[in-house]
């Protein structure tokens, strides 16, 4: 197997472990917000705003790996 074919099959195998990481990630994110929210139902705003922040960060990992294969694609 030669570069070429190698980057063409690792490339969409790489964005989809990332978008299945992605979503677990932020699965878990709302899950303990979720839980949070109903422990303390007077800390809804600050748990909201982490939860954001958070979940921006994580599905920030998936974009990133979007453009790395679009950016190695010119590669193959």
């Amino acid at each position: 197997m030669d570069f070429h074919s190698a980057l063409g099959l690792a490339l969409p195998l790489g964005v989809g472990l990332a978008a299945i990481g992605s979503g677990i990630g932020l699965g878990m994110i709302g899950n303990g917000a979720l839980q949070a929210m109903g422990r303390q139902p007077e800390a809804i705003a600050k748990l909201q705003t982490a939860m954001i922040i958070i979940g921006a960060f994580a599905e920030a990992l998936t974009i990133y790996a979007f453009v790395t294969v679009f950016l190695l694609s010119g590669k193959i």
